[in-house]
């Protein structure tokens, strides 16, 4: 009790928006992997499987109503961004895969096995401990500074480790495994989240501080971030629909 008490204390009224956005993004995104499966299902039945490089899902309303859902879901996430600290709204995230869980298995009739109930509880417990000790925010003035903390050469050192992964992954183990092995789409797509969860906080920022008054469009720092945001919400988004086609 000490804990939560010491955490509500902690919490500025940017942080409760940022807690309230990063949870109805759960709910959104959660709900719509359900409705884009739906359609990617519905579309494989006649076209070609996403999972076997297929795009016929393209033309499957139901599929685009998942999709919406989803962005719906992600702008609330990168609002959160702007408002919260990252370690306080990545770990709520998580809350996405349980209600997937349960709507996969009253929707889809998907049974949800041991292991699967014991991931969402470890989920849930993850996601709890780290919120309830989430450190207070560094204040930013500048796109720049955020720009500075990521070309730190730990950071960049990272980045390469993640970048050579990925690559490795799509150029070696996609296409002699990706048909038959799950995990290795999750792990293109898990890697280049990592990247974009940075990316996508600092455009957050970027946007709130230009709102606020501080233009930040005018540095191409903001403009880099954007790119990268777009170019790892496109891969994720790729491999996520090959994923859901198993």
């Amino acid at each position: 009790m000490a804990v939560v008490q010491k955490w509500r204390e902690g919490m500025s009224s940017d942080n409760v928006k940022g807690l309230v956005l990063a949870l109805s993004s759960s709910l959104f995104i959660g709900a719509s992997f359900i409705v884009k499966k739906k359609g990617l299902k519905k579309a494989g039945a006649s076209g070609i499987r996403a999972g076997v490089g297929g795009y016929s899902y393209l033309l499957e309303p139901l599929w685009w109503a998942g999709m919406i859902t989803m962005v719906v879901g992600e702008i609330a996430n990168f609002a959160a961004y702007a408002f919260a600290p990252a370690i306080l709204v990545t770990p709520l995230g998580a809350l996405s895969i349980i209600i997937s869980a349960v709507l996969a298995h009253i929707i889809l009739r998907e049974r949800l096995h041991t292991f699967g109930i014991l991931g969402c509880i470890l989920c849930v417990v993850g996601s709890t401990t780290i919120v309830l000790h989430a450190p207070q925010e560094r204040q930013i003035e500048s796109v720049t500074e955020v720009w500075d903390l990521a070309t730190e050469p730990g950071f960049l050192f990272y980045t390469a480790l993640v970048l050579t992964a990925v690559f490795i992954l799509i150029y070696q183990f996609v296409p002699q495994y990706g048909q038959t092995h799950i995990m290795v789409y999750i792990g293109v797509c898990s890697l280049v989240g990592s990247i974009s969860v940075m990316s996508v906080k600092a455009l957050g920022i970027a946007l709130k501080l230009t709102f606020s008054g501080m233009n930040q469009l005018v540095y191409p720092q903001t403009w880099a971030f954007t790119l990268v945001v777009i170019t790892c919400v496109l891969t994720q988004m790729n491999y996520l629909n090959k994923v859901m086609n198993y």
